[in-house]
Parts: C-alpha cells; sequence; structure tokens
C-alpha cells in the first residue's frame, strides 16, 4: 500500500499539487469569513447577554446536524460546488472562536479593567487597548482549532462539488482504488499536522508575551 501511494505522489504529482493549492484556497476562503464573523460576534457577546445566549445555544445546535446531513440541504438551497462547501465550513468553524473570544474577553481580570475605567478609557479604547491583548493568548487558541478543524473539514467538501484534496478522496472510494484515498487523506493529514505545529510556535510566543508563562 504504502509504494501504490509514494507511486501516486509521483505519477500524478501534477494532480495532487493542484488539488493541494485548491485545499489551501478552499480553507482559507472559510478561515477568512470565520475570523470576521467570528471575532465580531464574540466581543458582541460580551456587550450584550442576549446575544451571548442566542449565539452560544444557535452554533452549538449546529454541531449537532451531521456533516452530510449539512451538505445535504446546503446542496438544495446554494447548489453543488465551492459555495456550498465554504458555508458549510464557516458554519462547523465558528463554535471555537466565537466562544474563544466570548470567554478571552469576559475573563480579563476585572481589577485591571476597572482601572482602565478609572483612567478614563472608553468603551472601545477598553476593548481595543485592554481586553482584546490580554485575550489574545485565548482567541488564537480557538482560532488554532477552527484552522485544523476546518482543513480536515475541507477534506470531505468534494462530496457535494467542492474543490480540494476531497476530490482524490472521492475518486477513491467511487472507483475502489484504497491507494487514491489513503494519498488524498494522507495530505490532508499533513497539511493539518503543519498548520497546527506552526500556531502552536505563535501560540506560545504569546502566551509569552502576554500572559509570562508557555504553559
Amino acid at each position: 500500500m504504502i509504494r501504490d501511494i509514494l507511486n501516486l505522489y509521483i505519477d500524478r504529482f501534477e494532480f495532487f499539487s493542484e488539488l493541494f493549492i485548491q485545499h489551501i484556497f478552499l480553507t482559507l476562503t472559510a478561515v477568512a469569513f470565520i475570523t470576521a464573523i467570528g471575532l465580531t460576534s464574540g466581543v458582541l457577546m460580551t456587550r450584550n447577554r442576549w446575544f451571548a445566549s442566542i449565539m452560544l445555544s444557535l452554533t452549538n445546535f449546529l454541531y449537532t446536524i451531521p456533516v452530510i446531513a449539512m451538505f445535504g440541504i446546503l446542496v438544495i438551497l446554494t447548489g453543488i460546488g465551492n459555495t456550498s462547501s465554504v458555508i458549510a465550513l464557516v458554519l462547523y468553524g465558528m463554535l471555537p472562536l466565537i466562544r474563544n473570544t466570548y470567554v478571552g474577553i469576559r475573563d480579563v481580570d476585572p481589577d485591571i479593567i476597572e482601572s482602565a475605567v478609572g483612567m478614563g478609557c472608553t468603551d472601545r479604547q477598553l476593548l481595543f487597548r485592554v481586553q482584546l491583548p490580554l485575550a489574545l493568548p485565548v482567541i488564537f487558541a480557538g482560532f488554532r482549532t477552527m484552522v485544523v478543524m476546518t482543513i480536515a473539514l475541507a477534506g470531505i467538501a468534494s462530496f457535494i462539488g467542492g474543490d480540494g484534496l476531497g476530490r482524490a478522496i472521492w475518486r477513491g472510494i467511487t472507483t475502489y482504488y484504497p491507494a487514491m484515498t489513503f494519498a488524498g487523506s494522507l495530505l490532508v493529514a499533513a497539511l493539518a499536522l503543519i498548520a497546527d505545529f506552526f500556531m502552536g510556535i505563535i501560540e506560545k510566543m504569546l502566551k509569552k508575551r502576554v500572559l509570562g508563562t508557555t504553559d
């Protein structure tokens, strides 16, 4: 099996290279939307308890829907292709970032907030100069989880016509070609591990800078 996979990488190098680039692009597109939505929602949740309750309930509910079922719903609503794939990735990837942004900002030391307010900080200054910088390690931990999760989930985006390494996986399944399936899966796993490794380094740097520790 290993020899078959290696031969596939050599013989179909251009094919896998194209899928690898597509996978990165699909992931980055979803991550950009998730980051914008997740950070904004997390911040708003700290300002409105009602909104926080609604968002946490909604994102938790989305996690109870099987991926395949979600794909089926999106195919009906938005058709087959990358659009449905990105929407699905965004919906499933929001929870870690939203929750960590909310928790990170909410758990900033009240004494620090009180001191900042006492010095005349406006709500905007308090957010951008105090709360977000101090919550950054927690927020980035959620971002790291979200990115790895999105890379992995993008591997089955081809089931609804999405680009990326999922096409190799799907082709292997539909043609009863295990080597092709494993070849695509290994590249997805490798991409996720590489991303997690480098983000782990960044997370340690943030913890050391903000908290003075890497634990």
